[in-house]
């Protein structure tokens, strides 16, 4: 079972796909239903893949939870791409946008991850964290964008510490620009025309996250040309 958050489109849809046509078993949770619904509507038919949707509000402790508690055993892999963008000068930035910036990002990574280590610190699950190369500079324009994915950064070298000894892993994935419809939900008008496409981004993702008995690779970034 692998556990993809954001699933509703994007990277997270675009790693459903390709793991569907592994024949592997889905949770794909999201905000909108519909959307889940089209996107696995989407997906072409593998005999061994099985395909759960489960929307939730990733920034709601509660819906965290019951997303967890519908799997009957631990996940292969969660991978986590929910999230959300708002742009602009500092001074431009509303309250309620800002806020809203936490929520969707910070707090709801923070939720996921309180609750997966609380259910599965002793066993073999890989939990990937998709932020952005944001997370790794200073944009002008993207000030509280960068500050929410610098926090995450943040979060998960601590709790790598915390895991210490742990069978359990965290992969951080700082991916450049795609061209998804998160330019035009984040309110940033920009040309994507040389950004990668969302499954462009999946395909070297997945590659990335094959491991060994001995090792894995930890830190992801994954440029634009």
């Amino acid at each position: 079972m692998i556990v993809i958050t954001g699933a509703s489109s994007g990277l997270g849809a675009a790693l459903a796909q390709l793991y569907a046509a592994d024949g592997k078993t889905l949770l794909l949770s999201g905000r909108n239903q519909q959307r889940l619904t089209d996107v696995a509507a989407n997906i072409p038919h593998h005999p061994q893949s099985k395909i759960a949707l489960a929307p939730a509000d990733l920034g709601d402790a509660n819906d965290v939870s019951q997303l967890f508690a519908t799997l009957s055993h631990p996940p292969e892999m969660v991978i986590h791409c929910a999230g959300s963008g708002s742009f602009g000068p500092i001074e431009s930035q509303t309250p309620d946008a800002i806020q809203q910036l936490i929520q969707n990002n910070l707090t709801s990574c923070i939720f996921m991850l309180r609750e997966a280590i609380a259910r599965y610190r002793e066993h073999p699950v890989t939990v990937v964290v998709v932020m952005s190369t944001a997370a790794l500079a200073g944009k002008a324009n993207e000030s509280t964008y960068c500050a929410v994915k610098w926090a995450i950064k943040g979060l998960i070298e601590s709790l790598r510490l915390e895991l210490k000894g742990s069978p359990m892993k965290i992969i951080a994935v700082y991916p450049g620009g795609m061209a998804t419809d998160f330019w035009q939900t984040s309110g940033k008008d920009i040309d994507t025309s040389s950004f990668m496409t969302a499954n462009e981004a999946a395909i070297m993702l997945k590659q990335a996250l094959m491991s060994t008995a001995h090792g894995y690779v930890s830190d992801i970034t994954i440029n634009r040309a």
